[in-house]
């Protein structure tokens, strides 16, 4: 009797565990398990290095200086970038292929990034890995307003409970960040570098002249404030309507305004602004969603050098 009472409860066990994981919707290419790989040789000015560009899609290589665009069915873009200007090529590279549990895993570092030529130019960039559900529009022509050349979210319409993932977190001992654009002094910014999670569900629409305006539907933000070793299974709710009245509300959770701009493709291929109007009735449901992973959240040019997260297993949970 006793065997059997066993059975029937690990069965039970195994049952509800199955019904969880049925729960969960894993985001395409989520778990990182595939690659594109590209090889992009930099202008000879500069050196001519060789260098590996990563992107989540279909495993692939990609050889020569091309311009890239999601593969595959891919909703993932990076920030790993390849520029033109004026003839002269140039990469960034701050999100990478890593191990997790036996499998791959995004990295996403802040970093130094260097571009030197003799007699020409010799400047240094703050670069922070940046994860996202959209487009990076290539190749990039200049480094005013990078949100300008990034198109944000992709067509979604369910409404999950949570978002999950894996994660891992390195900050660095530095009290205050730095803002390093590579075309004026570097300038202290007071506050502790800090990865962060950008996950807004939004009701979109055009109107006549192109122009994209959208409601906020839900909203998960979450900055990570302590190192940590790998958590794997974290949920973070998807709060709907509007939460500005919630005990757990900050001011970088609310809608997208001032410094905060993003943009996104409208029906006529311009990249155009997000023009986010209001909140949502909590009951609506969105037409767009927009999955960020940052390893600094202060935005273009801003953090420390050395902050780095981790992610694998994105996936919505209902």
């Amino acid at each position: 009797m006793k065997k059997k009472i066993l059975a029937c409860l690990s069965l039970m066990i195994m049952t509800a565990a199955a019904s969880h994981a049925q729960n969960d919707e894993l985001i395409r290419y989520g778990n990182f398990e595939k690659w594109i790989t590209r090889n992009i040789e930099e202008s000879s000015i500069l050196g001519g290095a060789k260098k590996v560009l990563m992107e989540v899609g279909p495993n692939e290589t990609i050889n020569g200086n091309k311009a890239y665009k999601n593969r595959g069915g891919s909703p993932w873009a990076t920030s790993n970038v390849y520029a033109k200007v004026v003839g002269i090529v140039k990469t960034n590279s701050s999100v990478y292929q890593d191990q997790h549990d036996g499998g791959s895993c995004a990295r996403l570092e802040t970093h130094i990034e260097k571009c030197k030529a003799i007699g020409l130019i010799n400047i240094t960039v703050l670069a922070a890995g940046s994860l996202f559900t959209g487009e990076m529009l290539e190749p990039i022509t200049g480094t005013s307003n990078p949100m300008s050349k990034m198109s944000m979210g992709y067509p979604f319409t369910k409404r999950p409970k949570a978002l999950k993932f894996d994660y891992k977190v390195k900050i660095m001992d530095e009290p205050n960040r730095i803002r390093e654009t590579g075309f004026s002094k570097t300038k202290e910014i007071a506050g502790k570098d800090y990865p962060c999670l950008t996950c807004i569900l939004q009701k979109r629409w055009e109107d006549k002249d192109g122009n994209i305006h959208a409601l906020r539907v839900g909203t998960a933000v979450h900055r990570f404030k302590e190192s940590t070793g790998w958590k794997n299974d974290q949920s973070f709710t998807i709060n709907y309507g509007d939460i500005t009245k919630e005990p757990f509300f900050k001011s970088w959770m609310g809608l997208i305004s001032g410094e905060t701009v993003y943009y996104a493709l409208n029906s006529k291929g311009k990249n155009v602004k997000i023009i986010e109007e209001g909140w949502a009735d909590a009951n609506e449901t969105p037409t767009h969603a927009l999955v960020k992973f940052d390893s600094s959240f202060g935005g273009a040019y801003i953090g420390t050098p050395g902050t780095t997260l981790w992610v694998d297993n994105v996936r919505w949970s209902y």
